[in-house]
């Protein structure tokens, strides 16, 4: 899934996942303060600008300049500003401690590069930052209602743990749930669900 396979996805008219926010980051980002937040692979920006309207300060990530042209269009429409970081997140190194919370909603990545990002996230949070994510782990297989077909790209709790050290877990849990975000992501879907925020130094 290169950048060309994204932009192809993002070119249509609609917006393939939707407009509105993630079911999951609504929840909670609700009782979150506005700070400084990082949207990772955020495509066409229905999260980022949810938390923009939120007061957030957003720098969206995308590795489609096509995903980011929409979320640009999508911020303008709703009457909030992004800033936009258009990348591979293999180059995509945010600044130590330098934000309030990241974000990662169906961020799917193979391993060595997940593990990476997930690190550098970590990394980039202030002490008691927040970090949410949701991504579906390997039981969507069976449910074939949106996500990668490739299993190494889905993600369980365990692994979250491991890879994102530093985190005390808010919440962690492996779930069912009905998924509604435009036309790709319909169903019954099997998901991992986290929310952590980065213990003081």
């Amino acid at each position: 899934m290169d950048q060309e396979f994204w932009d192809q996805r993002f070119r249509e008219s609609h917006y393939a996942y939707g407009t509105q926010p993630n079911d999951f980051l609504r929840a909670k980002a609700a009782a979150l303060p506005p700070g400084d937040a990082l949207c990772l692979a955020e495509g066409g920006g229905r999260n980022a600008v949810h938390l923009a309207q939120q007061g957030h300060r957003v720098t969206a990530q995308d590795l489609s300049p096509i995903g980011l042209e929409k979320a640009q269009q999508l911020a303008q429409k709703k009457g909030v500003t992004l800033l936009c970081s258009c990348g591979d997140l293999r180059d995509f190194t945010p600044e130590a401690e330098s934000v309030d919370l990241v974000v990662a909603i169906w961020m799917h990545l193979e391993p060595e590069l997940r593990a990476l990002v997930h690190r550098r996230a970590a990394d980039a949070l202030k002490p008691g930052g927040h970090l949410i994510l949701e991504a579906y782990n390997p039981g969507q297989l069976q449910h074939g209602t949106g996500g990668p077909p490739n299993p190494e790209l889905l993600i369980t709790a365990a692994q979250l743990q491991e890879e994102l050290q530093g985190l005390t877990w808010l919440e962690l849990q492996e779930t069912e749930r009905w998924i509604e975000e435009g036309p790709l992501h319909q169903g019954q879907s099997a998901v991992v669900q986290a929310f952590g925020q980065k213990q003081a130094t």
